[in-house]
Order: C-alpha cells, then structure tokens, then sequence
C-alpha cells in the first residue's frame, strides 16, 4: 500500500468513465446564435444528465436556450467534475486547486418519441435501483455511508426533479468526438477516443460522492486516515481528507509540515497522497470492507509501536 505506479492507478479513459458516472449535473455549452442566424458566443448552463451505453443524456429544461442554439448548430461541449461533496470543495477552494474534471466535445441531438420515453423510463429505474439498493446495503456499508449527507451526495435525489413532473424538459443525447482529462491543476491531457469507448465505469462510481462525504464527516474515519498516512506511507499527517477513490485505491490530502530551515516557526501545507489496495475492489461492500479492515490494521500497527500492543 504505497504511492501510485503504473500498476496502482487508472487510466485516463477509466478515470473519465468514473467521473461521468459518479456525477449527475455539469455544465452544458451550445453555440448561441441571433434571430438572423449568425453565431456569435458560448451559451452555458449546468444541467443535470444520466450515463447510457456511454453517452450522456441531458435533460435541458424547456426554456433553456439551448433548445434554440441546437436547432442551428449541434455542435456543443460538456463538462463535469468529479464530486466534491460538503468540506471537502472548501478545503479545496481554500488551496487554490479544482476537483479534476471530464472535458466533452460532440453533438447535442434530440431524443425524441420513443426513445425519450424509453429515456425516461431508464432514469426511472435506475432510481429505484440505487434506492433499493441504499436500504439493503450491509453494517459495515450503512456505517461508513451514515455521515454523509443525503440530499447533496444521492444520485437518486438528484434527479427526482427530473420526473416529478414540476417543470418540463427537453431530453438530449451527447454524442462524443473527443474527451480531454483536466487536472486539478487545470493542465489538460487528451483521452484516447477508443479506449474511452472500450472500458467500462467501475461500480463504485455512483456511490463514490457518498462514500467520500460519508468519510470526510465523520471525525473517526478521518483519523482512520491520519493513521492510514502514518503506518502504510510513514507520513505524520495533521489532518487528513479522502478526495477521491476507485477500485485500485484511494487518495488523500494530508495536512503535512512544510519542510523549515533554522527558528522558523513550523507550517503546514495540504499534499496529496495515494494508498492502494492490497485487492482490487469489486463493488462498495468490498470497497468499506477493505476499508474497515485496514483502519484495524493501522491501530494495530501504531498500538504497537508505542508499546500498546
């Protein structure tokens, strides 16, 4: 359980699969155009969509312009981060630093008749789904999930606005010509197009908003992680948060101190740091099992060195 290599971290087309499955709004952009026609800037609204057989469907509200730029020009981009729930986005926010995000570039085209219904009855079930699924989840799941906070970390709520019939919506398909990774740095990196249609998003990633809040909330969880940076990486961490995790491992930022020379007074700086897996983890029960059993470990390991154990 050592920092990322080759062997411990995803691809970039994995992480961007992860990203788009793990959120449900972004932020759509459509070419607006005048009443003569003739194009002249970017239209952007956040929107909230699912992931189907790989593409977004968008659910744009009636009044949207979008619904008239697209008529002219199909043309569009699609951006979304990946979740940053509750103090997690202002401890980001206070290191300058952005949740790293997917970069979409395609066509915005309609879903019409059947197939909007058929959209429509997918969302449905999905929600149902992961409800189902919230209410069967096991001890050890519901223990590491209870801190987080419903409403904001719940797909499922998320998107209820969607079929409550409160407002009407015009549903769209994003058909994908090119994908570009942004990191948190905001430094650009280009995903191939086929290895983006050949993996497939890990079965964590819906739950990975509530896995992360659930953590950060909780004040055990984030010693959890202190202990993790201190007996797996051997780094003396003030403070700890998850800020994001996969199959292969999690990553934290770590309130470390900041390396002084002579009668400076100590500080400290926010550094990110990667901790793997002994196993891969298949789904979120194996995920908080592993978890569970490595905070465990780190007690016993650190009981040990002072003597304790």
């Amino acid at each position: 359980m050592k920092g990322s290599n080759k062997a411990t971290v995803l691809t970039l087309a994995e992480k961007c699969k992860n990203i788009l499955v793990s959120n449900w709004q972004g932020y759509l952009n459509t070419i607006k155009t005048d009443a003569q026609g003739s194009k002249e800037n970017i239209y952007t609204s956040k929107v909230k969509y699912i992931i189907r057989k790989g593409n977004p469907l968008i659910w744009v509200p009636e009044h949207e312009l979008h619904n008239v730029n697209t008529i002219i020009d199909e043309r569009g981009s699609f951006s979304v981060a990946s979740p940053y729930p509750g103090p997690l986005g202002k401890l980001l926010k206070s290191m300058n630093k952005f949740p790293v995000r997917v970069a979409l570039t395609g066509d915005v085209v309609p879903v019409k008749d059947k197939k909007a219904e058929s959209a429509a009855n997918y969302l449905k079930e999905m929600m149902l789904s992961e409800e189902k699924a919230l209410k069967e989840f096991s001890y050890t799941v519901s223990g590491v999930l209870s801190s987080s906070n419903h409403f904001s970390t719940t797909r499922s709520e998320n998107l209820k606005e969607l079929i409550d019939g409160g407002e009407k919506y015009v549903i769209y398909k994003f058909n994908l010509s090119s994908c570009m990774f942004v990191d948190g740095n905001g430094g650009t990196h280009e995903v191939d197009f086929e290895d983006m249609e050949k993996c497939k998003a890990s079965l964590l990633a819906p739950y990975s908003a509530k896995l992360i809040d659930g953590i950060n909330q909780s004040e055990a969880r984030r010693r959890g992680l202190i202990l993790f940076c201190f007996t797996y990486l051997n780094v003396n961490a003030r403070d700890a948060y998850m800020l994001s995790l996969d199959r292969k491992g999690f990553d934290v930022l770590g309130k470390v101190r900041s390396k002084v020379t002579g009668d400076e007074i100590d500080e400290y700086q926010w550094k990110q740091f990667r901790i793997t897996f002994k196993e891969e983890t298949r789904d979120i029960e194996s995920f908080c099992q592993q978890l569970v059993e490595m905070e465990g470990d780190a007690i016993k390991k650190v009981s040990s060195y002072s003597g304790l154990g």
